[in-house]
């Protein structure tokens, strides 16, 4: 089966629309951006990842550790991480992103990991507006 960008960007909307909640913490000191496999991303943030897809285009892995769940996934190449988190963002959720890496959760995983492993935060659509 061929795996489409629309076919993960649902998956990783999925995921993030599942985790989506409020969180607190915020870390004033951001280390260098990481770099690296899934794996070795995964380690260094403390969790065994439950891989969901494992493609040439991009690898996705459900993962959980003391901050709480989220989504991290590699890519092959700059174009198509940009090109997924560009879908996905539509759906709202909160993006870490590295090199090649990014990691999807509610705001607080996602700047708890930021200590971690660098990164900038870029977050989704907003749907949680009031008044709707």
């Amino acid at each position: 089966m061929r795996v489409t960008r629309a076919m993960l960007a649902v998956a990783g909307v999925v995921a993030a629309a599942a985790l989506a909640g409020c969180g607190s913490g915020d870390k004033d000191t951001v280390p260098p951006t990481a770099t690296g496999s899934l794996e070795s991303l995964a380690a260094e943030v403390k969790c065994t990842p439950d891989m969901q897809t494992d493609a040439d285009e991009i690898r996705q892995a459900l993962c959980r550790n003391r901050d709480g769940t989220f989504v991290l996934a590699t890519f092959a190449t700059d174009r198509g991480q940009r090109e997924w988190i560009n879908d996905a963002k539509d759906y709202g959720g909160h993006y870490l992103v590295g090199r090649k890496w990014v990691a999807v959760g509610d705001d607080g995983v996602v700047r708890a990991l930021r200590g971690t492993l660098g990164g900038t935060v870029e977050n989704g659509a907003d749907h949680h507006a009031h008044g709707g």
